[in-house]
């Protein structure tokens, strides 16, 4: 990966998210509130379920470590991107284009896991409830994460190391707020194929296993709250629902878009807006 050996680029220009100089303070304004709304919403949920004996339930352990993923996706590309909406030269080193590359695939592949884990923890409480302290016990949900963490950090060495073993000979402007694949793979001049079928292949996997058990698990939890006579045990059993729903349905919704289409089908100001989503809006 060293650049000596690999580009002539020691450095990339982040273009952002406009190239118009009457927006950079507007969108700076906007993207420090939600920024700021971010890490406060986050850093809450994990203080009230780390000192709240009451939330020591695995929903909420799950529910903790979504916020600290949240945290990380965010603050590997908030700081920057605010600082480049306020300078001139917008450049990041090629090695701290590596490693917020490598930081945003750790957070986005254990996202989409605890998402996953999120579902099947809801799946079993709902159609299974003698049997959730045993199924979804402390030491489980443990080892869950901490494979998920692995698997990330796994996925994330395999992906980036990919990406930045080709060569960038000429230009250097990414046209995007962070390091991504596919803006990165844009700019190459050697040929892209297998780091385009590395990101595609961990990107199909990945979305396409965990979205297996979401939608398995919330299939179950439709039948199982079907089945429930009154219409007060229908609500009760659902209320917790909703919001993963919803965070799913954008989360999963932006992603399909953004990594299972064709390179020649991209177009990267389209893919810029919706990566705000995915990176900024629904983590807070």
């Amino acid at each position: 990966m060293a650049p000596g050996n690999h580009t002539h680029v020691t450095e990339f220009i982040l273009m952002g998210v406009s190239d118009h100089p009457e927006l950079q303070i507007p969108f700076f304004c906007v993207f420090l509130i939600i920024y700021g709304l971010t890490l406060a919403g986050n850093l809450g949920i994990v203080i009230l379920t780390s000192v709240d004996s009451q939330l020591q339930t695995p929903m909420y352990f799950f529910l903790k470590h979504l916020a600290i993923i949240n945290l990380g996706n965010s603050s590997v590309i908030a700081p920057k991107m605010l600082v480049n909406f306020l300078v001139t030269k917008k450049t990041i080193s090629y090695y701290g284009c590596a490693i917020q590359l490598g930081g945003f695939l750790v957070f986005i592949v254990a996202e989409i896991f605890v998402l996953a884990a999120m579902a099947y923890d809801r799946y079993v409480a709902i159609c299974s409830p003698l049997l959730y302290r045993v199924v979804v016990s402390p030491q489980i949900c443990l080892l869950l994460v901490a494979l998920i963490y692995i698997y990330s950090l796994t996925t994330a060495l395999t992906v980036s190391s990919c990406v930045f073993s080709m060569s960038y000979c000429s230009s250097n402007a990414i046209n995007h707020f962070y390091c991504d694949n596919v803006p990165l793979l844009a700019l190459s001049c050697s040929d892209t194929y297998i780091p385009e079928t590395a990101v595609f292949t961990f990107s199909g996997t990945n979305l396409v296993f965990s979205m297996i058990i979401v939608l398995t698990s919330y299939f179950n939890i439709i039948l199982a709250i079907l089945r429930i006579r009154s219409s007060e045990g229908r609500q009760k059993a659902f209320s917790t629902c909703p919001s993963h729903m919803m965070a799913v349905t954008v989360f999963y919704g932006t992603l399909l878009f953004m990594y299972l289409q064709p390179r020649t089908n991209h177009s990267l100001d389209t893919d810029k807006m919706a990566s705000v989503f995915y990176t900024l809006v629904i983590q807070c």
